[in-house]
């Protein structure tokens, strides 16, 4: 029954090329971009990311609208992840997604969907009693174990799955492009390093069964600061410890692909800082990821906003474009290494704006180089 109303297929290869060959401006701009590893997706330097905003009726028909104007104008790149607006973020994806496929207007196999797991959800509101809500939801029916959880937040195996389930309901997709887990580096307030490595191997062992069952396409991580802080440091991850993790669960051809974390003018760490181990050596998280074969998506591009005016005079000079926000987008999506940068688009006229800067060419790696090493 659950197939049955889902919007079947994922992206592949011909659906994201046929996307990408729509909007040739954008194209010639160099706005898509491709997977470092196949399958070799198209996807938008861009995306949408659904994070901020009211969870109530009139923020759901701005994302939903939202979501339309991205996907047809030159946006394939959909974040989301469960807790967002208490799981009204990916329904309103799903509802504008499902409409657009009926109105013959996108494929599905054209948009690439990320969602993810890890923090307890609300359904729709707060409840009145939160904590009985969780009990009755998640303790009494046995998907959760108390020891299992570090304040509001799971990774075990079984609850990734709940989630993944009502993910797909939620987005109405038979099968979730990109899942990844959301900011794990959390447990590590509670639980020694050792111990969130075993259940983060314990969880790709799931995952890599949940890919064989089309339930999903790929995993990941999405972090805050898990790939941004030194070794040692109580939030530090390795990405990879992370990887041989994934080949023990799924072999040389596993599904762990993505890495998603922060990057913007404020929290350049990725590509500045060289706290991840490789090979007897140190390197920022950017040169690994890319040794690794991993696609890096960025995060809070604009700072939540912060970084939407008043930019440093030389700094706007140089990175051009219209307007802070713009600027500060180009910044991101530009770093060497990135295969995209998230944005919060809860209305058309964001896309719009996003946009404009998408029709710009990314800045030249020497040159962004230049730019990044005059600001530090």
């Amino acid at each position: 029954m659950l197939v049955a109303i889902m919007i079947e297929g994922f992206a592949t290869c011909e659906g994201s090329a046929r996307f990408r060959s729509r909007f040739p401006g954008l194209d010639r701009a160099g706005h898509f971009r491709q997977l470092p590893a196949e399958p070799q997706l198209s996807i938008s330097s861009i995306g949408l990311g659904t994070y901020l905003g009211e969870p109530d009726d009139a923020m759901d028909s701005n994302y939903q609208t939202a979501v339309r104007a991205a996907l047809q104008n030159g946006i394939n790149l959909l974040d989301t992840a469960i807790n967002y607006r208490h799981q009204r973020s990916e329904r309103n994806i799903g509802t504008a997604l499902r409409g657009l496929i009926a109105a013959g207007l996108v494929q599905r196999d054209e948009a690439v969907v990320c969602t993810k797991a890890g923090y307890l959800a609300f359904d729709g509101a707060v409840p009145p009693e939160a904590g009985e809500y969780f009990t009755r939801e998640y303790i009494d029916p046995g998907i959760v174990q108390r020891a299992e959880l570090v304040g509001m937040h799971c990774i075990a195996p079984d609850y990734l799955e709940d989630q993944l389930e009502r993910s797909r309901r939620n987005l109405r997709l038979q099968t979730i492009d990109v899942f990844y887990l959301h900011n794990p580096e959390s447990q590590l307030c509670e639980v020694p390093l050792d111990e969130l490595y075993a259940r983060l191997g314990a969880a790709f062992q799931r995952l890599e069964r949940l890919v064989s069952e089309q339930r999903i396409r790929f995993y990941g991580i999405a972090s805050w600061n898990a790939f941004r802080v030194p070794q040692g440091e109580r939030a530090f991850v390795s990405i990879a410890e992370c990887v041989r993790l994934a080949r023990e669960a799924g072999g040389a051809a596993h599904h762990f692909r993505f890495l998603q974390l922060p990057f913007n003018l404020a929290m350049a760490e990725a590509h500045a800082a060289a706290f991840q181990p490789f090979e007897h050596r140190m390197l920022p998280a950017l040169d690994v990821a890319r040794r690794h074969g991993l696609a890096v998506i960025g995060s809070a591009s604009l700072c939540q906003g912060k970084l939407v005016q008043h930019l440093p005079c030389q700094l706007a000079e140089k990175l051009g474009l219209e307007s802070d926000a713009q600027r500060a987008l180009q910044f991101a999506r530009s770093a060497p290494g990135m295969l995209a940068a998230l944005a919060g688009m809860s209305k058309p006229t964001h896309v719009r704006e996003n946009i404009r800067t998408a029709s710009q060419p990314p800045m030249p790696d020497h040159e962004w180089l230049k730019l990044f090493n005059g600001c530090k």
